[in-house]
């Protein structure tokens, strides 16, 4: 049996009020107002696609060896890098094996779909027991553009393998059309798109009944049938239309999250799969449809082992985790769509140097530590000799992934002179669980959320972008752990 065996979900901590939008922009585009109803989730100043990926691909691996991993896959059409592949960072990040397959999935808002399709095919096939898929999008519509009221920022990650199945993949089948709704050319910062109605009666319209009446024709099934339909589509009216024309019982139709994430482009799909996974029963039929050039139709039948897999709501959970991103100048700077000046400092040049990296590349993109074998100290860096002073072990080390572990605030301060677009910088020292201390930034939190104690969970983030060779550089910061919200 090959299926989804795990899944994540990662929503950005900010959101921002669409009213606020139509507050700012709306003396350009009164129509906005239209669109203006709920909120939209915001990458945070340290945030692409990349790390929003990699936080869903953790959340995916709870309770998973990610030794086990033979494949781990990126989708986004907002990559940060065109020729360094992406999903080979992912898999950095995640500590997955050197001698694993990888792949970069872009170019349509179905590439999210088309990287499961793939692991799918890839376990089927007997070429490894255990894939990855992480999804993540930051697209970026113009000022007071739809676009901007649409487009959210979220990851998500499915797990495939062949063992404990929670949904049991069945069949799919898939259309491609070359139908330009929207459009991003190479050098392109924003989404550009065709006329609203084009994209609503020619391409939501038409392509999703397709792909799902080619779905139940091939397998034998009905809409009906499915107790989950999962297909993006943030018109209301293309919404209602496409259920109808299929017979498909509005409450079965998964919500789209428009109102409360936004449209997160390659991502959604997956996102609001796993959504559906949080609510679905052993034997539930799910059809999950992506839209992007086309579509891909996918059928999955719920297992018993869905009730064995802890703490289902892996979406929810990122949703409740919310704070107001108030000011709409804050999000233009933090998105590079507006410039700000950082001070002299903000001109310091970074260069980024590779061999370096390259050296330390295990603990920079894994937080990957070691511990000694004859005393269990636990540190980071990695080190070839126990700084344990009663032990000094030379060569007898294990590698140990940190990033999950966890620690503690030692110390903390905050910095109004440092260069930073979300002043003031907060940072401090951090102890490791287990052993270990670092100096580290703190990310997702104001001054007011730390103590020295408190615990806190490391996320891969941004660490700075170099804007004159176009690098992107990342690192593990601290995130305070709030109280969850019931």
């Amino acid at each position: 049996m090959v299926g989804i065996s795990s899944y994540g979900g990662y929503v950005p901590r900010y959101r921002l009020n669409k009213m606020i939008i139509f507050g700012a922009m709306g003396w350009l585009n009164p129509a906005l107002i239209m669109n203006a109803r709920g909120e939209k989730a915001v990458c945070n100043f340290d945030e692409d696609s990349l790390t929003m990926a990699v936080a869903a691909g953790i959340n995916c691996l709870k309770g998973f060896d990610r030794q086990s991993l033979d494949a781990v896959y990126f989708a986004s059409t907002t990559a940060p890098y065109k020729e360094r592949q992406n999903s080979g960072i992912v898999a950095g990040a995640l500590c997955a094996r050197d001698d694993i397959r990888s792949a970069d999935f872009g170019g349509s808002l179905k590439a999210g779909t088309s990287a499961l399709l793939s692991a799918i095919e890839f376990v089927s096939a007997g070429s490894g027991s255990n894939a990855i898929v992480c999804a993540g999008d930051s697209r970026l519509g113009k000022m007071g553009s739809v676009q901007e009221m649409f487009f959210g920022d979220a990851g998500a990650a499915m797990l495939v393998s062949d063992t404990d199945v929670i949904a049991e993949y069945k069949g799919s089948y898939s259309v491609t059309h070359d139908f330009v709704d929207h459009m991003r050319g190479a050098w392109s910062k924003f989404d550009r798109q065709w006329e609203e109605r084009w994209i609503r009666d020619f391409g939501y319209a038409q392509f999703i009944p397709q792909a799902i009446e080619g779905l139940c024709n091939k397998y034998g099934v009905a809409p009906g049938d499915f107790a989950k339909v999962v297909y993006p589509c943030y018109y209301g009216g293309a919404r209602k239309s496409i259920g109808a024309k299929l017979g498909i019982e509005p409450e079965k139709v998964q919500d789209d999250m428009v109102t409360t994430v936004g449209d997160s482009g390659a991502t959604h799909a997956l996102l609001m799969l796993a959504k559906a996974l949080e609510e679905v029963n052993p034997g539930d039929k799910i059809l999950l449809v992506s839209y992007g050039n086309g579509c891909d139709a996918i059928y999955f039948e719920v297992t018993d082992n869905i009730t064995k897999l802890q703490d289902r709501a892996r979406v929810s959970k990122s949703l409740a985790r919310r704070a107001e991103l108030d000011n709409y100048q804050k999000y233009l700077v933090w998105r590079d769509m507006a410039p700000a000046d950082t001070g002299l400092r903000g001109e310091e040049d970074f260069v980024t140097r590779w061999s370096l990296e390259w050296r330390a590349h295990k603990a920079i993109l894994g937080l990957e530590g070691t511990v000694c074998r004859k005393c269990g100290t636990q540190q980071w860096p990695p080190q070839r000799i126990c700084v344990n002073p009663d032990c000094g072990a030379i060569d007898e080390m294990d590698r140990v992934y940190i990033a999950d572990k966890g620690g503690t605030i030692f110390t903390f301060t905050s910095d109004l002179l440092a260069a930073s677009i979300n002043p003031p910088a907060i940072y401090g020292n951090v102890n490791f669980n287990g052993g270990g201390r670092t100096l580290m930034d703190f990310t997702d939190c104001t001054l007011e959320d730390l103590a020295v104690g408190k615990p806190v969970e490391f996320s891969f983030r941004i660490k700075y972008y170099d804007p004159k060779r176009d690098i992107t550089f990342y690192f593990w910061k601290a995130v305070p752990v709030m109280e969850e919200v019931s």
